[in-house]
């Protein structure tokens, strides 16, 4: 099934090849020049794509739809590059409409991944959902390789969630994550050796046009008319009369220093400066008024904050959206169930009992004290946090997150912490007495060459 996928693939390409080849109006030459950085991402497509999209329909549901988003995805960049090939690069505004194509299918990707958090491929989605803006390194200059390997980075944190639970079940998740993976591997070889700054553009042909790009967009405005001509000859008064009226202009400029004698002098009396009783006879004109900037508009945010939850669904405990609740608490809690925290402000959760994992989503200032978790304790994308183990935990995550600090207890102090593009990160460790020692989790490290492979260590200063 697999290699039929393939061929598929393949035959598609070559069909979409064809088409290009006999719809340009270049010659061959230089037809032939152009497209072999297409042709070097034809293999790319026909490669590790093909063979993530053949995976991913063995494992269906979710991730086969996912597939299919991220092929099209590919198809459209191929397209631009295709463009790229045969044209000079454009304006900002014709290559961002050049660029809507990708950009719907990238919303596409994560906007799937949002709508199903419930998914038990969940880690799957998000890997893709993390790394898929990616396919954006064509608008990166002047380097575009180093931001697709950060994507790739941002992807391993779920693929490694894959490989951890699949390992040891089904061989095919694990050749997914190895195929997936192995696209932006490939990918960032391909920049590398075509486009090390930027997305090559061709040398000659015409200008690129937002033709290629999907239709709906603004028109541009059309040109303002010019002005009505002035025609000095007329005045409604008449040709004899306005040829009079200026001759009189004319002839009172010449007077020179004389043109003042036909003004009158205004006396004293009628000066409002000077006459008190002028002025309560009608009030002094004002000035301008002073300029008032309006009044901000009051922000819709009370209107679209959601309501706060705390049921569980299914296996899932979901506590989202709570602000300033100091007093949540689970306490029905089973070993297979799990706990999930999402956008939570200011407040406490207490989680007792024994249960499978914990995470906290995009929370700050949040405090979590729970007894046992048999699984992983994870702080994905939160700020300010305090986490406080009253039993025994195997593994805590910290991503994303910036101050996280993590009470131990005696049963717990084995516990693993991984963390990643993490700061102000403390454990805190309990004596014999009692007391805690705060210990920070080291966030500057070295990395050097020992002549077969390298070797990182924290720095001192660290």
């Amino acid at each position: 099934m697999a290699e039929l996928a393939s061929l598929v693939q393949r035959l598609e390409v070559a069909v979409s090849r064809l088409e290009s080849v006999s719809g340009s109006g270049g010659s061959a030459g230089e037809s032939a020049a152009v497209s072999v950085y297409v042709e070097a991402f034809d293999e790319i497509v026909q490669g590790p794509v093909a063979q993530y999209v053949s995976l991913s329909q063995k494992i269906g549901g979710d991730v086969q739809k996912h597939a299919d988003m991220i092929k099209q995805g590919f198809s459209s960049q191929r397209q631009l590059l295709l463009t790229a090939s045969t044209s000079q690069k454009p304006s900002d505004a014709v290559f961002t409409s050049l660029l809507q194509p990708m950009s719907k299918i990238i919303q596409q990707v994560q906007s799937f991944r949002e709508q199903n958090r419930t998914s038990a491929l969940f880690n799957h989605l998000s890997a893709v959902s993390e790394s898929v803006p990616g396919l954006g390194w064509v608008a990166m200059a002047p380097k575009p390789g180093p931001y697709v390997k950060d994507m790739q980075d941002a992807a391993m944190f779920y693929t490694n969630r894959v490989l951890k639970e699949y390992k040891e079940k089904d061989k095919t998740h694990v050749d997914w994550v190895k195929a997936y993976l192995s696209i932006w591997t490939d990918l960032q070889s391909y920049i590398k050796q075509h486009h090390t700054t930027g997305l090559s553009w061709s040398k000659s042909g015409p200008v690129a046009s937002a033709s290629a790009a999907p239709a709906g967009g603004c028109p541009p405005p059309p040109p303002m008319p010019p002005p009505p001509s002035m025609d000095i000859s007329k005045s409604s008064g008449g040709g004899g009369g306005a040829a009079d009226n200026r001759n009189a202009l004319f002839a009172s400029i010449n007077k020179g220093g004389d043109i003042t004698k036909g003004l009158r002098h205004v006396t004293d009396d009628k000066k409002t400066h000077k006459n008190p009783n002028l002025r309560g006879q009608a009030p002094v004109p004002a000035g301008p008024k002073p300029y008032c900037p309006p009044a901000p508009r009051p922000t819709a945010t009370a209107a679209s904050t959601l309501p706060p939850v705390l049921e569980l669904d299914g296996k899932k405990w979901k506590v989202e959206n709570h602000e300033g609740a100091e007093n949540l608490v689970i306490s029905e809690t089973e070993l297979k169930q799990v706990v999930y925290a999402f956008k939570c402000n200011k407040s406490t959760l207490q989680v007792k009992g024994k249960l499978n994992s914990i995470t906290l989503d995009n929370c700050k200032k949040m405090g979590l004290v729970f007894d046992h978790v048999v699984g992983i304790v994870e702080i994905i994308n939160c700020k300010d946090v305090k986490i406080q183990v009253m039993g025994k935990v195997p593994t805590i995550s910290i991503n994303k997150t910036d101050g996280c600090h993590v009470y131990l207890s005696s049963d717990s102090l084995s516990c693993e912490i991984i963390s990643a593009k993490s700061s102000e990160m403390n454990v805190l460790v309990p004596g014999k007495d009692g007391e805690f020692t705060e210990l920070p989790v080291p966030e500057q490290f070295k990395t050097v060459w020992d002549g077969s492979k390298l070797v990182t260590t924290v720095t001192e200063i660290a």
